[in-house]
């Protein structure tokens, strides 16, 4: 049987080469630079004035929809005095006019008192206004699913009562549908300026941390890296950022959404409540406006992942 010696020197040898463990591969792009977190602010600050923007548009365009389908459906018959004519007489005979014809559900007429409290907000209260010619309205209420016959309706108002006129307000209805369309426009003009300099803070990060780890990049280039392994360090690092800068900002716009919602309720049920919510509406955003800003946030991660992956292969093909 054969015995192993041990010689004094192989001790030595033992202590002075130590055990060799894995380590982890380091990335390229360092997570928490100043460059970065400068980079993270940015984006939180874009997504939050694109989110603030987004959630003021679906508001408008929500509360533009209900007056829509309010004033769509009504009409008003507007009864002037006329010398040698009787108004009561010509209101009773536009109401009747109005309920024989086809798709109306309900007609009032306002009362002389009724009449006078709608003008004084402009010519002021405690004036005698029985004696001004101020016209009669009637409110004709729509039935839903039927298309009235306004034509044959003008036609009976200028035989029988002369001086009454039938607004259908169209003229409303177009404004308001165009207000809705502009303020879409702007909100999309706004998101694309809020991309575009996105896409240019990345590329100027990029560019400052490809040049920062210059060294890094041409040493993995020239021992046979790929294009796409080093690109994708850098994009993966930038969806990061832009996933964090952009659930910042969009958390901060759905806090103060919330908050908002909260003061209207609080302060629903009085004067002042109850005036801003008939001009500007409730001041809620809906469940499509969380959802556009969700994909907000979701956007300005692939944006910024797209244009740093950009930036990298150029600058790649250059070295080259």
């Amino acid at each position: 049987m054969t015995e192993t010696t041990t010689e004094p020197w192989d001790d030595l040898a033992a202590t002075a080469q130590p055990a060799l463990s894995p380590q982890a591969p380091g990335r390229i792009v360092p997570s928490g630079s100043i460059a970065g977190r400068s980079l993270t602010i940015v984006i939180a600050i874009l997504t939050f004035l694109a989110a603030l923007t987004a959630g003021a548009v679906t508001m408008l365009v929500g509360t533009a929809s209900d007056w829509q389908a309010d004033v769509g459906r009504e009409m008003t018959i507007q009864v002037r005095p006329a010398s040698g004519r009787d108004i009561e007489a010509d209101v009773h005979a536009a109401m009747n006019i109005a309920q024989s014809a086809t798709g109306v559900a309900e007609v009032r007429a306002f009362t002389k008192e009724e009449s006078e409290k709608l003008v004084e907000p402009w010519l002021g209260s405690g004036l005698a206004l029985g004696d001004l010619p101020i016209p009669r309205l009637i409110v004709v209420k729509l039935a839903s699913g039927v298309t009235p016959d306004l034509a044959t309706m003008r036609k009976s108002l200028a035989a029988q009562v002369p001086s009454a006129s039938l607004d259908d307000h169209r003229g409303w209805i177009g404004r308001m549908r165009a207000m809705a369309e502009t303020a879409v426009a702007v909100g999309i003009a706004i998101l694309a300026l809020v991309v575009i300099v996105t896409v240019l803070s990345v590329t100027f990060a990029t560019r400052g941390a490809m040049a920062t780890n210059s060294a890094i990049v041409e040493v993995l280039h020239y021992v046979g890296a790929t294009d796409g392994f080093i690109s994708t360090q850098f994009q993966r690092h930038f969806l990061l950022l832009g996933l964090k800068g952009g659930a910042i900002g969009g958390g901060l716009a759905i806090a103060l959404f919330g908050i908002i919602a909260a003061l209207n309720v609080w302060f629903s049920g009085t004067p002042g409540g109850e005036e801003t919510a008939a001009l500007f509406g409730t001041f809620s955003v809906s469940i499509t406006g969380y959802v556009v800003i969700l994909a907000l946030v979701v956007l300005m991660a692939v944006v910024t992942a797209l244009a740093s992956r950009r930036t990298v292969q150029r600058t790649l093909d250059n070295i080259d």
